[in-house]
C-alpha cells in the first residue's frame, strides 16, 4: 500500500512549505493539491494557484511524488496546460502525477462565463482533453512541425513541445472516473484510477459502492484487453461522510478496508483547524507511524 496526502492551497508559502516538506518527512509516497480556482465551502477563504504551488513544492522536496487532485478541462486548454505540466515535471525531476477528471458543475464550471454543459457534453470534452494531453505530453518528433488537432472542444495548430519528457513515455495519468465512458478512458490512457466513491453515499453504503466500482473497473479493463493489475488504484479516504484522520483508529480501519478491496494507494487530507477535514497534526503523526510500518513490512 502507498499513502498520499492532499494539502489544500490555502496557506501562505512559509506555512505551506512546512507542510509539503513535512509530507515527505512523514513518509508519504505522494502529495497532492486541488486544481480549482476556488472550492465549495472555502470560496470565501484564501486559495492559491495550483501550478505555482506544486512548482514550489517540487523545489523544496526531493523524493515524494507530486500531483493534481484533480485537473479538469473546466478552465484549462490542453496546449497551455501541457506546457505547464511538462515544465513542472522537469523541475520535479520526473516526480509528477497528473490526476485528471471531467470537471464538476461548481465554481470552476461557471466563473469564466461558460455555458451549462450536459453530462454527455462534459464526458465528450473530458475524452478530448485526455486524448490531447496524451499527444502533447509525449512531445513531438523532430521535424514534425508541431502537434495539431481540431475538435469541438479544443484546437491546436502546430503546438510545440520540443524536448524529451522527464518521464517516459510521458507523465503518468491518474484518471478519476466512475461511469463506463470514464473507465474506458482509464483503460486506454491511465497508469492509475482514482475514485471518491458514489456521491451522496455514506458509511457502509459508500464502501459498498466503492467495491462495486472496483469490479466495474476490472470488467472494463478485461473487455478492453488490458490486465487490471497494470492499473494502480487510488481511493480518496475522506469521502463517504467521514474523515480518515479524525482518529488513528479511523485511519487504520479505512486503510484496511481499502486494502481488502485491492486498492494500491490511499489518499487523506492534511488536517485543518476547523470546518471540512478538521483534525489535529497529532493524529497525522500517528498515521505516519502506520505508514512507516507498512514501508518496513514491504522491505522485509
Amino acid at each position: 500500500m502507498r499513502f498520499g496526502i492532499v494539502i489544500l492551497p490555502q496557506d501562505s508559502w512559509p506555512q505551506a512549505r512546512r507542510r509539503w516538506q513535512g509530507a515527505e518527512r512523514l513518509g508519504f509516497d505522494h502529495a497532492w493539491t486541488y486544481d480549482h480556482l476556488s472550492w465549495r465551502s472555502l470560496a470565501d477563504q484564501p486559495w492559491h494557484a495550483t501550478i505555482p504551488t506544486l512548482t514550489a513544492a517540487a523545489v523544496v522536496t526531493s523524493r515524494i511524488r507530486l500531483g493534481t487532485f484533480v485537473s479538469s478541462p473546466n478552465f484549462r486548454h490542453p496546449v497551455t496546460f501541457a506546457k505547464e505540466i511538462a515544465t513542472l515535471d522537469d523541475i520535479a525531476g520526473g516526480r509528477f502525477l497528473l490526476g485528471v477528471g471531467s470537471g464538476g458543475t461548481g465554481f470552476d464550471a461557471s466563473v469564466l462565463g461558460q455555458p451549462d454543459y450536459s453530462p454527455r457534453q462534459r464526458s465528450e470534452r473530458f475524452a478530448a482533453f485526455v486524448s490531447a494531453l496524451d499527444r502533447l505530453l509525449r512531445h513531438e518528433q523532430p521535424g514534425s512541425g508541431g502537434i495539431s488537432f481540431a475538435g469541438e472542444w479544443a484546437t491546436a495548430v502546430g503546438a510545440r513541445m520540443v524536448g524529451t519528457p522527464a518521464q517516459e513515455p510521458r507523465v503518468p495519468f491518474v484518471i478519476a472516473a466512475n461511469g463506463p465512458k470514464g473507465l474506458r478512458l482509464v483503460t486506454t490512457f491511465g497508469a492509475g484510477w482514482v475514485t471518491t466513491g458514489a456521491d451522496g453515499a455514506v458509511g457502509a453504503d459508500w464502501w459498498a459502492t466503492v467495491a462495486g466500482l472496483t469490479r466495474r473497473l476490472e470488467d472494463t479493463a478485461f473487455a478492453a484487453g488490458r490486465d487490471p493489475a497494470t492499473i494502480d488504484r487510488y481511493l480518496s479516504l475522506d469521502s463517504g461522510g467521514g474523515y480518515s484522520l479524525q482518529s488513528i483508529g479511523a485511519f487504520e480501519d479505512a486503510v484496511g478496508r481499502a486494502a481488502e478491496l485491492g486498492f494500491t494507494d490511499v489518499i487523506s487530507h492534511w488536517p485543518r483547524a476547523e470546518g471540512i477535514y478538521a483534525g489535529t497534526e497529532t493524529v497525522l503523526q500517528q498515521a505516519a507511524a502506520v505508514i512507516q510500518g507498512h514501508a518496513g513490512a514491504g522491505e522485509a
